[in-house]
Parts: C-alpha cells; sequence; structure tokens
C-alpha cells in the first residue's frame, strides 16, 4: 500500500493505529472531495441564477429560458460532481477495498439516478419548448413524454440491477424479452394509453381546453390535461373528472369544439301550446293582432291573399273553416321568427325558425331553433331567458295557451 499524506499524519502525528489511520484518512478526503463537490455545485447554481438567468433573457429564443427553467444545468452538474467523485473513489478509499467496491457501486447508482433525472429536464424542456407553437399548444406533448420515460425507467432499473449484482446488462435484457407476455400485461393500460393518445392527435378528436360531455364519468367541462393513462376535465362546478385515455376512441363522448368555433351557440327549446286553444281567427282578432308592429304587414298581406282566394274560389264563409283562414298558432309561429330576426343577439347568417312539431300528450311543440352571438355560458344562458321570458309573455296575445301539468291549487279549486 503506498502511503499518503492523511494517513502519515494520523500514524505519525496522531500516534494512532494503522487501520485507525486508514480510516481516518478515508473519511477526511472524503469529507474534503464532498466539500470540493458541494462547493462546485454551489458555485454553478450561483452563476446560472445571478448571470446567465441575466443573459438568456436578454436572447430571443425561449429553448435557454426553459432549461434554466427546468433545472438542466443544475441536473448536468450533479452528474459532472458525482463522475469526479467516481473517479476519485480509489484515491480516497485506498487501504479499504471492500469500502471502495460499496462505494463505488453507491456512486454509480446515484449517478444513474441522475442521469435519468437530466433526460427528464431535457423532456419537459422540448415539450415546454414545443408548446410555444401553435401547432403544439393542444397536442397530448405529455403521454409521448410520459411513455417516453417509463423506457427510460425500465432501462435505469435494468442498469441498477446490473450494479448491484455486478451482472452484464445484455443478461437482463435477454431475460427482458423472456418476460414480455409479463410486462406486456402489466402495462396493458400504459399501451393502451398510449395508442389512444397519438390516435387523439392524430385524428384530432380533442385537444387541451376542449369543452367536452361525457355522462358515464359525469364529465362536463374544459379538458386540462392529456396525458399517457388519463385525461383530466375541469367541470364547470369547479370539481376534477379523470377519463381514461383510451375512454375517448373507445366510448362515445360529446366535443364541444365545433360549437365554440363557429359563429354562434345553438338555442334549442320548445314552448307547448294547448292543443284547444288553437283556433281560426276572425275580422276582430285580426284587427287586434294587427296593431303589433313586428307582423302587421305580414297580416295585411296575407289576409289579402286569403280574401283573393276564397272569393275567386267562391268560398262559402258562413263557416268560418271552409276556404283559407289564418290560425293563432299560425301567426303566432310568423311573430317567434321575426322576433328572431330582429334580435341583436341573434346570428342572422345561421339558421333560424320557429317550426312546429308532432302533437304530443303534453300539447303542440313549438320549436324555436337559433343561434346566439355570444358563446360564453353566462351571456348565452341570459340571451335564451331574455328570448323565452318574451315569448311566454306573448302567448296570451295570441289567445293562446301553455300546457302545464296540473298543480294542488288548481285540483283544489276543481273540487271547490
Amino acid at each position: 500500500m503506498k502511503e499518503n499524506y492523511f494517513f502519515n499524519l494520523y500514524r505519525d502525528h496522531f500516534s494512532v493505529g494503522t487501520n485507525t489511520a486508514i480510516y481516518f484518512s478515508i473519511l477526511t478526503k472524503l469529507v474534503l472531495i464532498l466539500l470540493i463537490g458541494f462547493l462546485l455545485f454551489r458555485l454553478v447554481h450561483i452563476f446560472s441564477r445571478r448571470y446567465l438567468s441575466r443573459f438568456v433573457i436578454r436572447t430571443k429564443t425561449s429553448f435557454d429560458d426553459l432549461l434554466i427553467k427546468n433545472k438542466v444545468l443544475l441536473g448536468f452538474t450533479r452528474i459532472i460532481v458525482l463522475i469526479l467523485l467516481d473517479l476519485s473513489l480509489p484515491n480516497i478509499f485506498k487501504g479499504a477495498p471492500r469500502l471502495l467496491f460499496y462505494a463505488d457501486k453507491l456512486v454509480l447508482l446515484l449517478i444513474s439516478f441522475f442521469i435519468i433525472w437530466f433526460i427528464r429536464s431535457i423532456l419537459f424542456t422540448l415539450k415546454d419548448f414545443l408548446r410555444t407553437f401553435s401547432s403544439f399548444k393542444d397536442k397530448p406533448l405529455e403521454s409521448y413524454v410520459q411513455i417516453f420515460m417509463i423506457f427510460v425507467w425500465l432501462l435505469g432499473t435494468l442498469v441498477v440491477f446490473s450494479i448491484l449484482t455486478g451482472q452484464s446488462l445484455l443478461k437482463f435484457l435477454t431475460a427482458l424479452g423472456a418476460f414480455s407476455a409479463v410486462l406486456l400485461l402489466i402495462f396493458k393500460d400504459t399501451i393502451l394509453g398510449f395508442v389512444a393518445s397519438i390516435q387523439i392527435s392524430i385524428n384530432d378528436t380533442v385537444r387541451l381546453n376542449d369543452w367536452i360531455t361525457m355522462e358515464k364519468y359525469a364529465a362536463d367541462g374544459n379538458v386540462i390535461e392529456i396525458n399517457l393513462v388519463s385525461v383530466i376535465v375541469k367541470n364547470f362546478d369547479n370539481t376534477i373528472t379523470s377519463i381514461p385515455t383510451y375512454s375517448l376512441i373507445s366510448e362515445s363522448f360529446k366535443n364541444w369544439r365545433a360549437m365554440s368555433n363557429s359563429g354562434g351557440r345553438r338555442i334549442k327549446r320548445a314552448l307547448y301550446i294547448k292543443v284547444n286553444s288553437i283556433r281560426f281567427l276572425n275580422e276582430d282578432d285580426i284587427t287586434r293582432l294587427s296593431k303589433i308592429d313586428l307582423i302587421s304587414d305580414y297580416l295585411q298581406q296575407t289576409q289579402t291573399n286569403i280574401e283573393q282566394f276564397n272569393t275567386a274560389n267562391k268560398i262559402n264563409k258562413d263557416l268560418i273553416i271552409n276556404g283559407r283562414n289564418l290560425t293563432n298558432l299560425g301567426v303566432f309561429r310568423i311573430y317567434v321568427e321575426r322576433y328572431l330576426a330582429n334580435h341583436p343577439e341573434i346570428n342572422k347568417e345561421l339558421l333560424f325558425m320557429a317550426r312546429q312539431l308532432a302533437p304530443t300528450t303534453h300539447g303542440i311543440p313549438l320549436e324555436i331553433y337559433a343561434f346566439s352571438k355570444n358563446k360564453i355560458w353566462l351571456n348565452y344562458e341570459r340571451i335564451a331567458a331574455d328570448l323565452f321570458d318574451h315569448f311566454l309573455a306573448s302567448v296570451p296575445f295570441f289567445d293562446l295557451e301553455l300546457f302545464e301539468h296540473p298543480t294542488g291549487k288548481d285540483l283544489s279549486n276543481i273540487h271547490s
């Protein structure tokens, strides 16, 4: 054994035994090398925070800013310090081969871990950098990062076993092939999630910030994350729902993106008119309804055309059912359409109408179909409510009645 300074110092100056001098020498050199490594790491940290950060802020590209944000330089520094420590181990543990053996394995394990962490930082930097491009902002990049990290961790685990057992890494890779079927079973959900992420990205079925609805999982809100295993949805009641990624290609869901990108948000509701309130209009009714500005010209023109038709065809008008006639429901339908056409919040470039649907046990549905210009949920609901407030209040002017189930008060009035 070649003697060194610290060994001689402890043995001669402090008059300790040979074995004790060896261990004190190892401890002293280990503390010194760790102190040097710590100081080197702190210097890089201070340099990165004070000087390098100022420099990258001035550059035009954001990539270097993201390198600093994800601590790539610090991760690289950890690896360099550990490599220097590993190279110094033979000198530090001179005279203690058993300690050298265990210390070497420990440092190699730390190097392996920090290399994996360094790769993770690089991948996160690339992901954040790609997010700065509009074409990647709504892509499930997290899924790709996660699947790559699974392979990195798997390889890192094999390296750890190789270090601990002293066996060749090639032997573990060969054994891994034999257990591939078991691994496929273990990572079935991960593999399905990865396939689903690729299909979602290629088919563009879901993007970040899309509003989706999936009743099976009680999801109704905006997508805030798409990863390898799940799609995270922030519902409108501020709850969070996690949907398995594979479910988005194997099951049905509703994506409201097309509506959000269109010129309006659809209003589709119906008024249910009592059948026995529908009747023909007489002259007094037409005179009264002609005072309504939106339909006055329609009533005059239509009534003139009807009278001309009935006269030309010698229709017997002793009974009002004969020939052509206006009905209160038909005139109300025209009123609704004209009201929509004159409403400032209805998009006139998209379809709008009031249509009569097939009779039901609840009466005749008069469905209002239109698109609100404002697609924000709160404003949309206010516009729809204002429309139907007006229509509900307008129904009695046309001598129509709305259907509703009898209440307790209605039933008590019947018995009384």
